[in-house]
Parts: structure tokens; C-alpha cells; sequence
């Protein structure tokens, strides 16, 4: 666009993003007259919550306090992403703010050293909300050559991955990896890892920059995690955890107390796993049955998997397989520490909703 070299005659444009009550992303922009380095810099802003899901009308002043910096790919210059919270104005958390509760937990858990990664599943799909690449009305062959695939006929808007890539490496994400999946259309990118609550305000940035970029080739992006019924892959959001117990040499016996803890607190975890991960979680397709908790070397139908790897170490990490493809990642690292190491007073994670 033409207009995007134009000089801003020293403005910084500041896009805050925030999370709605229906958990999506909104933005909106603001005019800053310096060059701000530090989030503590940023002043707090307010959007109309009844618009958004968060507020009554009669009450509908939500504030948005920044958070995380990050470079705009979109505008560049000193331009800036900024991710806030949502807070009422009785000063206390929105409900639909998971990462005040997360970073609590977090920061009373610092000593353990927490890493997560996670690998965001997504699908891709045209104007008409079919995926790209299939036939109109129609289906392609079975599930097979897409996954890791390469070729006309096999990956499907590889342009968009490719672009979505390169503005979270511009903006400092830090995103490890991305590959096709096993249905087609269907993609994954990897944030981590990151250690406590910087897991969090990355892969929301990662995600508000994919609808961003997707909205340039007209194209929209689902995370629900069944978005085909039938014989196809749904998406997730495998959860990737280490602690500083976990990566010390005999670590195996804190992963395999960690996964005892969780399968424990099943139910509670799926609670915030995720809307419809039922349909995902079948027991089919690389999953488990929702209904049934379990954990394994090297096991893709398990809810925990051990990396093969990690077993022959002896040390190392493991992946939670549960959490669907359009769960928070603030409240499923919260609830992973809250399982763990032990909640605090006031807070409980496991609630579907506050």
C-alpha cells in the first residue's frame, strides 16, 4: 500500500491488542508523540466492553493496560504492537482476563523455571469458509500426502504461512518452526520456548498477526478444533512443558510425577482446554478419548506423550496433547503450574468461566 511509506512526521503508531469475551482478538490504534522502548511508557487506554462481550451497556468502560512490546511488521519504523489486559473500572481484572491470574502463578512459581512451547494449529480457508485448495462443494483425497508435504496439489497457501512466518520473526516472536499438517489447508506454527508468562503474550501476538496477514490475501483463518467433520484431522494446541527439575539429570521421575498430578485434575483441565474438543478428542486421529486420561513414551494417542527421546535421556520435557487448537494459552500454562507446584489463595483456574 502506497500510503504505508508516507511520513509520519515523528508519530509512533501504537496497535493495542486485546482479548474479547468471546475469546478473539480486537486492536485498535493509537498515536503516540515519541518513540516508546518500554512498556511502562505506554499509557492505558479503554475500549467499549459491551461491544465486545465484556461489559453491560449501561456500564461499558473497560481499560487496557499494556503488558509486552513488540515491533510492527505491518507498519515498521518505530511503530509497535502492544498487548494489554482487560480491567474494569473498579480496578480489578476483567473476566475474561486469564493472564492476570497466569502471571500471579507464574511469578510465585519463578524458581522452577518453567518452559513451554506450544505448537498452534490452525486451518485456512477461503471467502466461502471452505477450506482453500478443496473442491467447491467437495472433498479431496483422503488424508496421506498433506502432512510436511510439498507440491502443487499437496500444501495449500503456502504464501500466507510463509508471510505469517516472517512478521513474527520481525516482531520478535519466538516462533520456532512451522510445517503443513495432515489435513490439508490445515497448518501448524511453533512459539517457544518461553519461559512463564511470555508463552502467552507470544503466541496471542502470533495470532493476531496471522489474521492479519490472512486478511491481505482474503483468506480466513479457523482455529475451532473439528472444523471438518468426518475422516479429518482436527487441530490442537499441544503444550509442550519443562522445569528445571524435569531438565536435571534424572528428571524423568519430576515428568512422570507432573503427569500423575495432571491425569489427577483431568476433568478440571478440559474444562479450559478448549470449546468443542470433544469432537477432536475421539480417541481417533492422534488423539485420546476425552473422557479417559493416560500417558506414554512416544505415544500420539496418549493425553501425555514422553518424547522418546527424553525416556533414553532420562530428563527432558513432556507434551500435553489435550488442550484444542482455540484454547488460551494463558489459562493452559496457568492451570499446567497450578496442577503441579500447587494453586494459591483466591485463584483456581479450572473454572470454565469466572
Amino acid at each position: 500500500m502506497k500510503y504505508m511509506k508516507l511520513d509520519q512526521k515523528g508519530a509512533v503508531l501504537a496497535e493495542y491488542i486485546w482479548i474479547d469475551g468471546s475469546n478473539g482478538v480486537r486492536t485498535k490504534t493509537k498515536t503516540l508523540s515519541k518513540t516508546v522502548k518500554d512498556v511502562k511508557d505506554l499509557p492505558e487506554w479503554n475500549f467499549d466492553g459491551s461491544s465486545t462481550g465484556q461489559a453491560p451497556g449501561d456500564n461499558s468502560d473497560v481499560y487496557i493496560r499494556p503488558c509486552a512490546i513488540f515491533p510492527d511488521p505491518f507498519r515498521g519504523g518505530d511503530n509497535i504492537l502492544v498487548m494489554t489486559e482487560t480491567w474494569d473500572p473498579d480496578g480489578s481484572p476483567n473476566k475474561f482476563n486469564y493472564r492476570h491470574e497466569c502471571e500471579r502463578l507464574m511469578e510465585a512459581n519463578a524458581k522452577q523455571e518453567p518452559w513451554f512451547g506450544l505448537e498452534q494449529e490452525y486451518t485456512i480457508l477461503g471467502p466461502d469458509g471452505w477450506p482453500y485448495g478443496w473442491p467447491k462443494g467437495g472433498y479431496p483425497a483422503p488424508q496421506g500426502p498433506y502432512y510436511c508435504g510439498v507440491g502443487t496439489g499437496k500444501v495449500f497457501c503456502r504464501d500466507i504461512v510463509e508471510a505469517h512466518y516472517k512478521a513474527c520473526l520481525y516482531a520478535g516472536i519466538k516462533i520456532s518452526g512451522i510445517n503443513a499438517e495432515v489435513m490439508p489447508s490445515q497448518w501448524e506454527f511453533q512459539v517457544g520456548p518461553c519461559e512463564g508468562i511470555e508463552l502467552g503474550d507470544h503466541l496471542w501476538v502470533a495470532r493476531y498477526l496471522l489474521y492479519r496477514v490472512a486478511e491481505e490475501f482474503g483468506a480466513k483463518i479457523t482455529i475451532e478444533p473439528k472444523p471438518i467433520k468426518g475422516d479429518w484431522n482436527g487441530t490442537g494446541l499441544h503444550t509442550n512443558v519443562s522445569t528445571a527439575e524435569m531438565r536435571k539429570e534424572g528428571g524423568m521421575k519430576a515428568i512422570e510425577d507432573a503427569c500423575k498430578k495432571l491425569g489427577e485434575r483431568h476433568e478440571e483441565h478440559i474444562l479450559v482446554y478448549g470449546e468443542g474438543n470433544a469432537e477432536r478428542m475421539t480417541g481417533e486421529h492422534e488423539t485420546a478419548s476425552i473422557d479417559k486420561f493416560s500417558y506414554g513414551v512416544a505415544d500420539r494417542g496418549a493425553s501425555i506423550r514422553i518424547p522418546r527421546q527424553c525416556a533414553k535421556e532420562g530428563k527432558g520435557y513432556l507434551e500435553d496433547r489435550r488442550p484444542a487448537s482455540n484454547a488460551d494459552p494463558y489459562r493452559i500454562t496457568g492451570i499446567i503450574m497450578e496442577t503441579i507446584f500447587g494453586g494459591m489463595e483466591g485463584l483456581d483456574l479450572s473454572k470454565a468461566e469466572k
